[in-house]
């Protein structure tokens, strides 16, 4: 095996392509989360025809979308064309975050740019194994890591970055780093969305962005909890795929047993069979008493509970929390738990309300405890960058480019191909290696 290595062939701002305005933007009370002052970083694989089986993707005439490629620009100047002019509609992302007010960071809509990278590698997509995981590249070859001269604004205040890198195929992968302070994963993917719809040539994005607006986001009298402690647990990083059939068999289960018109999702699966597999293996370890709370929480979209309308790209995200005792986890069923994970995500509407009229007494519902006890669950199934197409197909994968090693963790995507149609595939960080056999054996149970 040879030495695979990404050289970086060029790099700087991307401006916008015309004159933007230049205003400083409050930010809603759930992008200043500190929680959210940071960079997201995602890889967005996009194949090369030759590199893949047209059989294993059905819907998709895979030589007729290369041919189409093949007389385009390079995918770096494609997408550095459309970015320019995606920032346009989206022209605080040229900006940046600052704080003149203690507390109160702003973006300045500095017209200063997306810091870009042009790269290429020494190697096919194949060679690196299409970049599934474990990944042999380095993230810091896949996504840009500007130094202080290069890029003069502090990562905690970019807004976005982005890199294509060139393989040897043919295939190209995006590196992209968002700050969540400014975006929400569905207002991320709206962004590249549109960014993708300028590089083919459409006179206009399709989602046409509301530009601000943050004030339709309620702004709760409600101080956030402190940062918590983060605990130090070596977790295992282990990856599922779930069939579209073995999806399909638990839908109607669930459906049988809930009544007819009841129907669930398969992250409702995936995360029901997820926290009562992990709950039966440390339990039967010892790690957790019976009797002890076990929680399972995520994000939901709450652009429908506040008529955000279509185009908010904003921070719309409200937790959703499940509890229970672990020997009572342990014990239902798969289908049980979809239910048990479908109530909470019922409720949700009504806490959310609760929380923007400032009727929770003064807790911060976005407070989390990263304890062993806790399994928390990031949703990329949906957001929108399994669709992103600058003009060569939709990407074979799109999802963030590492987990958190410390706090206990689950990533659902959309599955690669084969499984792409109607599978997904779930990312875990989540047990300590003295219980990640017992529940990697049991998660893989019925999984044909």
């Amino acid at each position: 095996m040879g030495v695979f290595t990404v050289t970086k062939v060029s790099e700087g701002p991307v401006k916008p392509s015309a004159t933007t305005p230049t205003d400083t933007l409050p930010l809603a009370w759930v992008d200043r989360y500190p929680t959210h002052r940071g960079l997201v970083e995602s890889v967005h694989v996009y194949l090369h025809h030759d590199d893949v089986d047209v059989e294993t993707l059905p819907g998709v005439d895979v030589v007729v979308e290369a041919k189409k490629a093949a007389k385009k620009k390079p995918a770096a100047a494609v997408v550095r064309g459309a970015l320019a002019d995606a920032l346009v509609h989206y022209y605080p992302f040229a900006g940046k975050i600052v704080e003149e007010i203690p507390g109160r960071p702003a973006v300045l809509c500095s017209g200063d740019g997306v810091y870009f990278v042009e790269a290429a590698a020494n190697c096919t997509l194949a060679d690196v194994n299409f970049l599934e995981r474990p990944l042999l590249l380095t993230k810091e070859q896949l996504v840009p890591y500007p130094t202080p001269e290069q890029w003069a604004v502090e990562p905690h205040n970019t807004l976005a970055m982005i890199q294509v890198t060139t393989f040897t195929c043919g295939g190209f992968v995006i590196g992209l780093r968002t700050n969540h302070a400014v975006a929400d994963g569905t207002g991320a993917a709206q962004f590249l969305n549109a960014v993708g719809d300028l590089a083919r040539g459409l006179p206009e994005p399709r989602v046409k962005p509301i530009v601000w607006a943050r004030d339709r986001y309620p702004d709760p009298e409600i101080k956030p909890g402190p940062l918590p402690d983060l605990p130090v647990l070596p977790l295992q990083y282990i990856a599922f795929d779930f069939p579209a059939t073995y999806l399909a068999n638990l839908k109607s289960d669930y459906s049988a047993a809930a009544g007819k018109k009841q129907f669930c999702s398969a992250f409702d699966i995936v995360i029901a069979k997820l926290w009562q597999c992990r709950t039966r293996a440390i339990v039967a370890a010892g790690a957790v008493d019976p009797d002890a709370e076990v929680r399972l929480c995520f994000f939901a979209s709450v652009r429908h509970v506040f008529d955000l309308g279509e185009g908010y790209w904003g921070n719309a995200i409200f937790p959703v929390k499940v509890k229970a005792a672990a020997g009572e986890v342990a014990r239902l069923s798969v289908v049980e738990l979809v239910g048990v994970v479908r109530e909470a995500k019922r409720r949700m509407a009504g806490e959310c309300a609760s929380w923007a009229e400032g009727k929770t007494g003064g807790r911060d519902p976005f407070q989390m405890a990263f304890d062993y006890e806790s399994v928390y669950v990031s949703d990329w199934s949906k957001l929108g960058f399994n669709d992103v197409d600058y003009g060569y197909g939709t990407p074979s994968s799109a999802g963030p480019l590492v987990n958190c090693d410390l706090i206990s963790s689950v990533i659902v995507m959309r599955a690669p191909a084969p499984l792409a149609a109607g599978g997904t595939r779930l990312l875990a960080s989540c047990v300590t290696k003295e219980h990640a056999d017992e529940f990697a054996a049991m998660m893989r149970e019925d999984l044909v």
